[in-house]
């Protein structure tokens, strides 16, 4: 056992020191179900370039992953400021990009279409993925996904400034084995959000919906209450409705650890081995129950055994949410 926790593991999409009874919540609906998120943070960064328009800025050196910081002087922190800079300019513009931690000058001539100045890019605002929801809270519409935080791409927690949460379904479920982490491929169905986030902490991302999902509610558990031995998971890795699947949990660690590996699962369910190969990305945020309580939510998978992974506990999550 001591060999297999030293393995590396992978946290998968793919700080409020409040006590436990802050959150006065004593039952929660357990949701389980994949949910596009966006977490928006100031930034712009370049993800791609139009085939027909975006020769020029690539001739001109720039590059995917580029983060604008203003162009012509003028701040950067949305793709309508973008637009801003653009109908204002009258010829070559001058970008500052930040690129790997180091600041680039980039001097480009826009294309010129019957909409204006374009350069041809297409941005990308703050982080996108998906995810599973752990649990959504009726009475106040509050609602917790992930279980983890999420990351800027210098690997540091990002510092959202807002985000929204959209309708998704899986569309494929690339399977995991030892050494390569499996996934969910997810598609958001609609574009008006379902709810609005408003935390990203190290135990979770956090949000409020109007309309929530339809889940019955059950107990909230105390750490106390867990217990190695059997415990489900309820997922959504096929079709749109989420399902309980078998784990057992092996091991439950201090409390205190707030990194989102309270507890050490092992997948036992033949259908999701089968499906998945066992935790997979984008499962992050999966509610455990436990003997009818809602005991925490799966966050994370050990890289060199997909069958094995981390939870978080509920109490952690709820602290967080504040």
């Amino acid at each position: 056992m001591k060999t297999i926790l030293k393995r590396v593991v992978s946290a998968m999409l793919c700080l409020w020191f409040l006590p436990f009874h802050a959150y006065a919540a004593k039952e929660l609906a357990p949701v389980g179900q994949v949910v596009g998120l966006e977490l928006r943070d100031g930034s712009v960064t370049v993800a791609s370039f139009d085939e027909e328009l975006g020769e020029k800025c690539k001739s001109a050196g720039m590059q995917v992953g580029d983060v604008i910081k203003s162009i012509d002087g003028m701040a950067i922190h949305s793709s309508a400021d973008v637009r801003k800079a653009m109908a204002r300019s009258d010829g070559t513009v001058e970008i500052q990009v930040d690129r790997d931690g180091k600041s680039q000058s980039v001097r480009v001539t826009p294309q010129i279409t019957s909409e204006g100045p374009k350069l041809g890019l297409y941005l990308r605002q703050g982080v996108t993925g998906i995810g599973t929801v752990t649990w959504y809270d009726a009475n106040t519409g509050k609602f917790g996904t992930l279980g983890h935080g999420v990351n800027n791409a210098g690997g540091k927690l990002l510092q959202m400034t807002d985000g929204n949460a959209y309708d998704a379904r899986v569309i494929t479920v690339r399977k995991g084995k030892a050494g390569s982490p499996g996934q969910l491929m997810g598609a958001v169905e609609r574009l008006e959000p379902v709810g609005e986030l408003n935390k990203n902490t190290a135990q979770g991302v956090f949000g409020v919906s109007q309309d929530g999902w339809k889940a019955e509610e059950i107990p909230v558990a105390d750490t106390s209450q867990i217990r190695t031995g059997q415990a489900t998971i309820l997922s959504t890795v096929s079709g749109g409705a989420a399902r309980e699947y078998s784990v057992e949990i092996l091991k439950i660690y201090p409390k205190s650890k707030q990194t989102g590996r309270n507890l050490l699962i092992h997948v036992t369910d033949p259908e999701l081995l089968e499906i998945t190969g066992g935790i997979v990305q984008g499962m992050s945020g999966s509610p455990l129950v436990q003997d009818g309580k809602l005991i925490g939510a799966v966050t994370h998978v050990l890289v060199n055994d997909p069958t094995m992974g981390y939870g978080i506990f509920i109490e952690n999550m709820l602290e967080a949410a504040g």
